[in-house]
């Protein structure tokens, strides 16, 4: 007994020195001064802290303290993943998809979208959607996807109008079902970080608890359906965890999906003469998104729109044809995903 107490001690005595100095690494950091951070950090990650590596890789994403090398982040995100580093896990997910390395990134995305993360949630999301380097899933992509602008995250927000087109109604559904429940497991196994966490930024405040957060501000462009890059915006970054400095995120590669033919455009399309029959153009988890697709089709359908909510989903009508063949004719002018609903 005397012999393994003496150990516990002495183990905490090695350990303690290194935690010190990646806190004061993450204070230095906080004011600023990232060669003193750097500094603080290479012993402790030399000697296999998961956080110290994981802020030496931060410190090389974006150049502060040491000259950018993003060789050299990508190498400490590793190591610090590999020891289940949480933030660690996400950017090199994101690294190796930026570099085409989708087999090898695959495990780690599955292992940061178990937690409910915004930012791999897309990209895999995206994935599943269009069969890259996966099997094709839509009811998966579009849940995932969903949580991602759930979160707040502009461009899962993009990518789910996008997918709103392609993906049917039933697929729809169970995609927002399967959110539900991703966010039910998020909300019971995610945990506040410790109390003794560094800004972001220098001057920046803590974000809250993940489980109760809302809204995030990506540092990333994502792979998005017919869309190109963003020019990635470093200065942003996510809450650091046990004594970490602010996360970059990796920049994927732009996944797309394959655009629809675009519907025949006419000059001018003839006004609904005021029947009983109607046309949906679609139904969305997304109100916003039926009503910008009514910005796009409106002048083309004519019609009375509606914006009918049931449950979380939102069906897109227009009403006021005479007959079935006006209806389907109108249909024919908004393009695919419209359907005549009868009288």
């Amino acid at each position: 007994m005397k012999t393994r107490l003496f150990v516990l001690a002495a183990t905490m005595m090695a350990t303690s020195p290194a935690l010190a100095d990646v806190k004061s690494g993450v204070e230095a950091w906080s004011r600023g001064d990232y060669p003193s951070a750097v500094a603080q950090w290479r012993a402790p990650a030399t000697a296999g802290d998961a956080d110290a590596q994981f802020n030496l890789g931060q410190a090389y994403k974006l150049g502060r303290g040491v000259p950018a090398d993003q060789a050299q982040a990508v190498d400490w995100f590793r190591k610090a993943a590999a020891q289940n580093h949480p933030q660690a896990i996400d950017n090199y997910a994101l690294a190796l998809f930026q570099d085409g390395k989708k087999a090898d990134a695959l495990p780690w995305l599955e292992k940061s979208v178990a937690r409910d993360e915004k930012r791999t949630e897309l990209v895999l999301g995206t994935m599943l959607f269009n069969g890259d380097g996966v099997p094709r899933d839509w009811t998966r992509a579009y849940a995932l996807v969903t949580r991602s602008s759930q979160q707040g995250l502009p461009q899962g927000s993009q990518t789910l109008a996008q997918m709103d087109k392609y993906i049917p109604e039933a697929q729809r559904q169970q995609g927002i079902t399967l959110a539900q429940q991703i966010e039910a497991r998020a909300r019971s196994t995610n945990v506040a970080p410790p109390p003794a966490v560094a800004a972001a930024e220098p001057g920046a405040r803590p974000s809250p608890p993940r489980a109760a957060q809302t809204s995030t501000r990506p540092g990333t462009s994502y792979a998005q359906p017919g869309r190109s890059e963003q020019r990635e915006r470093p200065e942003q970054a996510e809450r650091p965890t046990r004594a970490s400095a602010p996360t970059p995120q990796a920049r994927p590669a732009p996944a797309r999906i394959a655009p629809a033919k675009p519907a025949p455009v006419r000059a001018a399309a003839p006004q609904a003469s005021g029947g009983a029959w109607r046309i949906q153009l679609g139904a969305f988890a997304n109100d916003a998104n039926a009503r910008s697709l009514w910005s796009r089709v409106g002048a083309r359908v004519s019609g009375t729109p509606s914006f009918a909510r049931s449950g979380n989903i939102t069906r897109l009508q227009a009403s006021g044809f005479a007959s079935k063949a006006e209806a389907q004719r109108a249909c024919t002018r908004a393009g695919s995903g419209c359907a005549v609903i009868p009288r």
